[in-house]
């Protein structure tokens, strides 16, 4: 702890870990966490490498995501076949990304993934009963598992090589693409979000990219928003998740507006 003093002044520990919880919140239900703790990590902590502060970041969105997958198991039935696909789908799509991140021009995607949120913001806004089990789609198991695994390559491609809002991307493909609720969506992404983020964890643990300390605490705070997040979660069902689902779009969409259209 001297060691984590010594490069990082208490206050700004404090903001982050108090960050930090909120993200775990919010993740837990929608996703979405890191739009919050990465920006948060880079602003208050300047002298720490980037790749350090993502490393501790990832162990810390890694134990917080577990408990929320275990949570939401002990109450959502799963299809572990439509699972075990494509969280193996996303797991292979995230290593292609991280390897290909210096081939592709992030920035030039930035407008693509702007618009992309405005449609879905205001689609959910309008369709009242989107996420609703009345709203839930009848397929096959095998197409059912051939649909999820082409939205885990596609997501998981992206989580590999960008990143931000992945979980929130992966509720709307299970709800737009396979009539989840959102619930039973949030219960799933979890789950896969744990297997993506396991991958970047061994790589930055065998780089040596974390703090051990900063890790520790932000993981303890992310647990606990996590665990606050779940409990609400499970217990508001259906519309809250779909509030917290358009709010955490709107902040999507705030960023990338920003750095499109001003920075």
């Amino acid at each position: 702890m001297n060691d984590l003093l010594s490069i990082i002044e208490p206050f700004n520990l404090i903001i982050v870990c108090a960050f930090t919880f909120v993200a775990g919140f919010l993740d837990a239900i929608v996703g979405g966490g890191g739009l919050i703790t990465i920006p948060t990590l880079l602003i208050n902590f300047p002298t720490v490498h980037v790749p350090t502060l993502f490393g501790s970041n990832k162990i810390a969105s890694f134990s917080g995501t577990s408990l929320a997958a275990y949570h939401y198991s002990k109450k959502i039935k799963f299809n572990y076949k439509i699972l075990i696909s494509v969280g193996f789908c996303a797991a292979i799509a995230s290593f292609s990304g991280a390897r290909l991140i210096n081939l592709i021009d992030v920035n030039a995607l930035k407008p693509l993934i702007f618009f992309i949120l405005v449609f879905i913001a205001i689609y959910t806004f309008l369709k009242k009963d989107f996420g609703n089990l009345s709203d839930k789609k009848k397929f096959s198991e095998n197409k059912t598992i051939f649909i999820a695994c082409i939205l885990g390559l596609l997501i998981g491609f992206y989580d590999g090589f960008f990143g931000p809002g992945t979980g929130s991307f992966l509720i709307m493909g299970f709800v737009s693409l396979l009539g989840f609720d959102f619930l039973e969506a949030s219960a799933y992404s979890k789950v896969i979000n744990c297997i993506t983020n396991l991958s970047a964890i061994i790589v930055f643990i065998s780089a040596g990219q974390f703090i051990l300390e900063l890790a520790i605490l932000l993981a303890i705070c992310n647990v606990a928003g996590n665990y606050m997040g779940t409990k609400m979660a499970l217990k508001k069902g259906n519309k809250f998740i779909r509030l917290i689902f358009l709010l955490i779009v709107s902040i999507m969409i705030l960023r990338y507006g920003y750095e499109i259209f001003v920075k």
